[in-house]
């Protein structure tokens, strides 16, 4: 927190087993103009949930007229989160301004405690990764800062596709398709069993 604001911050690895499936995924979701979250475990339960709930609350807005507080947000995820008893792989961070209004860091010492905190993440857990993404939610207004810090960033960009570093010895420039080397017999004995 912030003495206007919060500052919520999430890696953007998105795995599948030991497979890095996207190494720029969006960890930080929007739930209300003032609420955000950020989300770990299964990436279509988290979506899901965090849609379902921003859903929710831009219902309540239209029926009550007043801004979302983050408090109903939370009651909303923990009563969803609940009543499927653990079934739903997500595990969320919620974050946001109301009118009770939260106090603590200064905005830039706050940004970089939350960066620094996801990077010793990044750099001793396996399973996460890549960028930082951090997001600030003020009074009236919430800025995300996407890829706010790339401590992993990619090392070759290429049109054609892979580029071999240089020195690199080329041994095909054709590739032959197996079966025009390879006699195919057809027939022949049936084998003993």
């Amino acid at each position: 927190m912030l003495e206007d604001g919060v500052i919520l911050g999430a890696e953007t690895r998105a795995t599948e087993r030991p497979i890095v499936a996207d190494k720029n995924y969006e960890k930080i979701h929007y739930m209300a103009p003032n609420i955000y979250c950020c989300g770990a475990g299964t990436a279509a339960d988290t979506e899901a949930v965090t849609d379902m709930i921003s859903s929710q609350l831009k219902l309540h807005r239209y029926h009550t007229g007043r801004e979302s507080r983050v408090v109903t947000a939370l009651s909303l995820l923990k009563s969803h989160l609940f009543s499927y008893q653990g079934h739903v792989s997500a595990a969320l961070v919620l974050g946001g301004v109301d009118v009770t209004g939260p106090h603590l860091h200064i905005r830039g010492e706050g940004v970089k405690l939350v960066a620094e905190a996801i990077c010793s993440g990044i750099f001793n857990d396996l399973g996460s990764g890549s960028n930082v993404d951090t997001c600030v939610v003020t009074k009236g207004k919430q800025e995300y800062l996407r890829n706010f810090m790339m401590p992993n960033p990619c090392t070759y960009v290429s049109e054609k596709g892979y580029s071999f570093t240089k020195k690199t010895e080329v041994l095909l420039t054709k590739i032959t398709p197996l079966r025009e080397m390879v006699e195919v017999i057809e027939g022949g004995d049936a084998m003993e069993e």
